[in-house]
């Protein structure tokens, strides 16, 4: 199937390791074109090479997505670099931090100034503007492994927000959708650091995924692309769960 995303113009926050470096990956195999951005300029610029390799025009800059001009900035350098911004991808999060602060700003702020400064440019998308939120299960139970912690409560204020847009800018030519994975494991990740240190806790989780295992990058990452592009036309408001049936839910 053709997601139709040959010459796409993408933007891909915290695009260094895990999720959204496999955003990134998926998108530019399917033939677009990148803007990433991560706080490491090392990891990132190593990523940025590799994903050059497939073909892609790469734009990368080291960014802390907390801090609003900055992030603006790479936007606009991203538009400079590209020609404009077709998908905008939203990734980076403070994960299991206990600081409130801290999620608030680097999970919620930056998607509101993300989609506040690309707004024009997505619109001006002649294939039509697409944002997709990486969101989480956490935000969607309070089980573990998300109890009353500040990353699945932010989330959730994520989901409504990005729910909201998605209800008002399909008048502007711009789909938002969401993707919410569930334990998602990769080296280096939190998942792989609790296998090592707290492997009761990690076996439980795993036990409680129908599918036997915790998931995959690049299992999110195919499911960030069918909703960026055009073969997604008429999807707006989702929130696509990837989570090996984690959640118990109808």
């Amino acid at each position: 199937m053709d997601l139709g995303l040959k010459g796409a113009r993408a933007v891909v926050t915290g695009a260094s390791r895990g999720i959204g470096r496999a955003i990134a990956q998926v998108l530019a195999e399917e033939g677009a074109d990148l803007a990433v951005c991560a706080r490491s300029p090392e990891p990132l610029a190593e990523a940025a090479e590799e994903l050059r390799g497939t073909g892609a025009r790469v734009f990368h800059r080291a960014v802390d997505v907390g801090d609003a001009d900055a992030l603006r900035s790479f936007l606009d350098g991203a538009v400079g670099e590209l020609g404009g911004i077709d998908v905008l991808v939203s990734n980076v999060s403070a994960g299991s931090s206990a600081d409130w602060r801290a999620s608030y700003d680097t999970d919620l702020m930056p998607f509101v100034h993300m989609t506040e400064h690309a707004r024009p440019y997505l619109a001006a998308s002649e294939r039509g503007g697409s944002v997709v939120l990486i969101s989480t299960t956490s935000a969607l139970h309070t089980g573990p492994p998300s109890g009353p912690k500040p990353y699945g409560p932010v989330k959730a204020a994520l989901n409504h927000y990005a729910a909201s847009l998605a209800r008002t800018l399909p008048r502007e030519g711009i789909r938002v959708n969401t993707v919410s994975p569930g334990p998602i494991e990769f080296p280096g990740g939190g998942w792989a650091r609790r296998k090592e240190n707290d492997p009761a806790f990690y076996d439980s989780i795993r036990s409680a995924i129908p599918a036997g295992r915790l998931g995959r990058p690049e299992e999110v990452a195919r499911a960030v692309a069918f909703l960026a592009g055009p073969a997604a036309s008429f999807i707006s408001g989702a929130n696509l769960v990837v989570d090996g049936g984690f959640l118990d839910r109808v």
